[in-house]
């Protein structure tokens, strides 16, 4: 998206980063220049802030505004699975101070290619996170769990790093929680180096009083297979961006997400796959429901570079409409720079099937449960991205609990 230039203001963050200059730990990750300079690209870029549609009713500039007032909290990441040999878990300042293998090689190369106004917020105003370094050639069987807690009335602005090294394999997943009405932005970095395999899970259901800004932004070398995985059900507004660069020829990336706004929550869900190398994979599928007054919007973007022949992308998005005052907006995209590729996408957007609905309750079902079977079905092509069986249940009943409430 275009990026264009705010009215000068006072800049309602700048009180938070003063506090951050006094916190050695913090700079360590991030030198004061470095973070003011992301403050000052986070004041005058306005991408992603422009309402959706004439359905969007949130006001950014107030959310963000009220934001400011709250006491900025350090992001404190806790660690459970993932045991294998040489595999590194540290929360990201100590990793800094430590010089931990892999760490300076790696940090900001992803978000490079993903520049946008909250990842720019994030940068500025980051205060713990996590980091996580998977040694060549180790295979971590069991997934590594990332969680970030927040406290009531606070701000956090979480930073995670994932650095892949080569023929190595891993699963990650990363949630964030809290009580009641948070403010988080959030960055997931993940570098997959030459024949690594990562899965990446990301998996939101925060109080609906809150917000949440992501950004999960990574880079794939030679070879290299990453998933994402997303499920994004909490929060009264969401936006997430998530973004593929793959560099190395060979690689393959696949997103994999679903959204789900009822009553009068508000998601807005980006992706893009950007093929910098020739003979790479791309496939992303979304499936995103909305009842009561929920809102969304999807932007999909596949760009391939010129003389990157060979490559093989496709984008399918589905939109399933429960309510007469919900809306989804769905803008699939291409960029195709190069010759011989195969490239699709495709886009769905309709409400529940009354003859499908007609034909279940012949067969004994009411029509509320056939309902409710219907569009728990529509969800399973994307919930078997998700890695744990444990996990996937855990969705089911997310998304069942919103079908209910209808």
């Amino acid at each position: 998206m275009s990026e264009t230039l705010l009215d000068t203001k006072p800049l309602a963050w700048q009180p938070a980063l003063e506090t951050i200059a006094t916190s050695e730990a913090a700079l360590r990750v991030s030198s004061l220049d470095t973070r003011a300079s992301a403050l000052e690209r986070y004041r005058i870029t306005t991408a992603n802030r422009e309402r959706p549609g004439r359905y969007w009713k949130i006001d950014l500039d107030q959310i963000e505004s009220q934001a400011a007032e709250r006491a900025v909290d350090v992001a404190h990441a806790e660690f459970s699975g993932g045991n294998a040999r040489g595999l590194i878990l540290r929360d990201l300042e100590s990793a800094t101070r430590d010089n931990a293998a892999g760490f300076q090689s790696a940090f900001g190369r992803a978000i490079a290619h993903a520049p946008g106004k909250y990842a720019a917020l994030t940068q500025a105003l980051q205060r713990g996170g996590a980091f996580v370094h998977v040694p060549a050639d180790v295979c971590v069987d069991e997934p590594i769990v990332i969680t970030y807690r927040a406290s009531r009335d606070t701000a956090i602005f979480p930073y995670t790093l994932i650095v892949a090294d080569q023929g190595c394999s891993a699963t990650i997943i990363e949630r964030y929680e809290s009580d009641a009405n948070v403010f988080i932005a959030g960055i997931t970095e993940v570098v997959a180096r030459d024949s690594s395999s990562i899965t990446h899970t990301a998996v939101q259901r925060l109080p609906e009083d809150s917000t949440v800004f992501s950004t999960r932004a990574a880079l794939l070398e030679r070879s290299a297979r990453l998933s994402w995985a997303v499920a994004d059900l909490g929060a009264h507004v969401s936006s997430t961006t998530v973004f593929s660069a793959i560099e190395g020829t060979g690689a393959d990336s696949h997103i994999a997400a679903l959204f789900f706004p009822h009553a009068d929550q508000h998601v807005d869900f980006i992706t893009t796959t950007d093929h910098l190398a020739g003979e790479s994979v791309s496939r992303t599928l979304i499936k995103s429901a909305a009842s009561g007054d929920g809102q969304a919007r999807y932007l999909g973007n596949i760009r391939i570079a010129a003389t990157m022949h060979g490559c093989d992308a496709s984008l399918k998005d589905d939109a399933l409409l429960l309510s007469p005052r919900a809306h989804i907006d769905s803008v699939p995209a291409l960029e195709i720079a190069a010759n011989d590729v195969k490239a699709f996408h495709g886009a769905t957007v309709g409400a529940l099937d009354d003859e499908t609905i007609f034909y279940m309750t012949t067969r004994g079902l009411e029509r509320q449960e056939a309902e409710r079977m219907i569009t728990l079905g529509f969800f399973e092509p994307v919930l078997e991205y998700f890695p744990t069986n444990a996990l996937r249940e855990e969705l089911r009943q997310e998304l069942a609990r919103k079908i209910a409430s209808a």
